[in-house]
């Protein structure tokens, strides 16, 4: 099956509350990651990687980094004269009942009835993986499923905000359980999934006319036995973003060489907007080991075990180990930092010591000066 025949909608706010601390200025979608990319890079690549073009990002509010980031979607191959890159702030509705997946649908129903493509992918923005949905479509058309959920075999240690899934042999759904009592391995939705268009305008206007707003509880759980619900299991790699210590778990991951490679294959790369820099810059008394750098950086001092976005600065006699610091944030002379999430455009004074731990690193808010 061609991908031009889904139609990819994005949701950029969901999951907010997991990280307060990163999304207070920003959505979901635009907290950056990795050096030098954003959560939304990863659906959005994944999108148009298995041939979809014509990709509806849905905002609620603070939202203004995530359209300068996303722009024209020239990035991605989005600026078309046809289909391409949707972005919809809240419209209808106020910020307050702009919450659920929903009433964000509910916003943009005719745009949704307008499209011509028969399937309809939704993505939430954190979930950190390479995926490609024409093997998942493929699945969902030989099944004549009306809808399948992607989904990984992962280990739940304590009860969270997810669904898990109880499959038959065949794939199809049977139950459907949300903050799952058991513990161990389980079937996690991953939330993603294809389904047909017709159906999810039904489902909209039904949630809608009952005042209901609960896409897991109203959509899926209460339709499991009325509907064919399959399943498609991802086997790669994947990390989903539910917690500051998640996402710095998911950052330090990528000083694995094997998931690196995997994550940001050559054959299908996460896109992202390019800021043309210089070349980073590395002292005499410079010493960097088993880290990500990014462009524009000047380094005087000593990082280990760190992700350092573009622009960053780091004095001499610094040492920075088990570190995020994000875009264009100055490190003084003679500091220590260890396992330290610094947001953007920070200025970190001369001999200051921040220290954290793996389990619960410091984070530092977006334009401080520590």
């Amino acid at each position: 099956m061609r991908g031009n025949n889904v139609l990819g909608i994005i949701f950029s706010s969901i999951g907010e509350n997991f990280i307060r601390e990163l999304t207070e200025q920003r959505t979901m979608a635009s907290v950056p990651f990795g050096g030098r990319y954003r959560l939304i890079d990863f659906p959005l690549s994944n999108m148009v990687n298995s041939g979809i073009n014509k990709v509806a990002v849905i905002t609620k509010s603070n939202y203004q980094s995530l359209m300068n980031h996303l722009g024209s979607g020239k990035s991605w191959d989005l600026s078309r004269k046809r289909d391409g890159l949707f972005i919809f702030p809240p419209f209808g509705n106020s910020n307050k009942d702009f919450k659920s997946r929903i009433s964000m649908l509910s916003a943009i129903i005719n745009f949704i009835k307008n499209s011509k493509e028969e399937y309809v992918l939704l993505s939430d923005c954190n979930t950190i993986c390479n995926i490609d949905f024409r093997k998942v479509l493929d699945e969902h058309v030989k099944n004549k499923a009306d809808i399948t959920l992607i989904y990984r075999k992962d280990v739940i240690l304590k009860k969270v905000d997810t669904l898990t899934l109880n499959l038959r042999a065949n794939k199809r759904v049977e139950e459907i359980k949300i903050q799952p009592k058991d513990v161990g391995t389980c079937n996690v939705y991953m939330n993603m999934s294809i389904i047909n268009k017709d159906l999810l305008i039904h489902f909209i206007s039904k949630c809608i006319s009952e005042n209901k707003c609960d896409y897991n509880r109203d959509v899926l759980i209460a339709n499991v036995s009325n509907f064919r619900f399959f399943a498609y299991e991802f086997k790669g790699f994947s990390r989903d973003i539910m917690s500051l210590g998640s996402f710095f778990e998911a950052n330090m991951l990528l000083m694995n060489n094997e998931i690196r490679n995997e994550l940001f294959s050559r054959d299908v790369p996460i896109y992202t907007k390019v800021r043309d820099d210089m070349p980073t810059r590395y002292g005499e008394s410079s010493n960097v080991k088993n880290s990500l750098i990014g462009n524009g950086c000047v380094i005087d001092g000593n990082v280990e075990n760190s992700i350092i976005f573009k622009g960053v600065k780091i004095g001499k006699g610094t040492k920075v180990s088990n570190c995020i610091i994000m875009q264009d944030t100055s490190i003084g002379t003679d500091c220590k930092l260890s396992y330290i999430i610094a947001d953007k455009d920070i200025k970190i004074n001369n001999e200051r010591i921040l220290m954290g731990f793996r389990s619960y690193p410091v984070y530092i808010s977006k334009a401080s000066v520590v």
